[in-house]
């Protein structure tokens, strides 16, 4: 046994306590781990034990929630970040059970949230999302579910043409199929699915040329 002689916040981290004992410094600890000790009160070795394990735990917790914070993360993700800081293993392991417990981490609303934000602002295909994706860590019948759901080649393929249109519209019919297909394909749009949007945007530019109501005027008002 051990009595707690003095409970002191550390000057470099307010967060973190020095816990002496027997007159001696014993561990530092998160300061949320000491908020039931109190000085005069009797310690026992395998309770300091599992105190510096629930420390390294809250370090860690802590962590991946600060790296988590920035933006929305896969499992894949915040488990690499936290290896590449020397954490063990297993600890990381519980660390992402915990945030999947608390709904912190889901790589269902993960990828839905990838893939509806290429969605809006940078469209692409389902092959590039897939990849996109899969280097994010994401189990494959995940993405082929969250794909299959959101995500309608065609419709994008057109979007993104349309937001282009503007910049091309001053081309040939050569060069604005040689500048249009180039930008679609290098977003992962096959040919099948690119050609028939390069006829149906150049004739919305053909059409708001000569004066007459197109979808490419009706989206620009919306």
């Amino acid at each position: 046994m051990h009595t707690i002689t003095a409970i002191e916040p550390q000057l470099k981290n307010p967060r973190r306590v020095n816990i002496y004992l027997d007159g001696e410094f014993g561990i530092g600890i998160a300061r949320i781990l000491a908020a039931w000790l109190q000085v005069g009160q009797q310690i026992t070795d395998d309770k300091l034990t599992a105190l510096e394990a629930e420390d390294k735990f809250e370090t860690l917790k802590q962590k991946s929630l600060h790296f988590m914070g920035y933006r929305p993360r896969s499992c894949k993700e915040v488990r690499r970040n936290l290896l590449s800081h020397g954490a063990e293993e297993k600890l990381v392991e519980d660390v992402i059970q915990y945030h999947q417990k608390a709904g912190l981490l889901d790589d269902r609303k993960f990828a839905q949230g990838w893939v509806e934000n290429r969605n809006s602002f940078r469209q692409r295909s389902k092959a590039m999302l897939r990849n996109e994706l899969r280097l994010k860590g994401i189990q494959e019948d995940i993405i082929q579910s969250v794909l299959d759901e959101n995500v309608d080649e065609d419709a994008l393929a057109l979007a993104a043409a349309r937001k282009q249109a503007r910049r091309y519209a001053s081309m040939d019919w050569n060069e604005f199929r040689q500048k249009m297909g180039g930008f679609l394909a290098r977003r992962g749009f096959s040919y099948s699915t690119l050609s028939p949007v390069l006829f149906q945007v150049w004739s919305e530019i053909q059409a708001v040329g000569s004066g007459r109501t197109t979808e490419i005027e009706e989206k620009e008002d919306e």
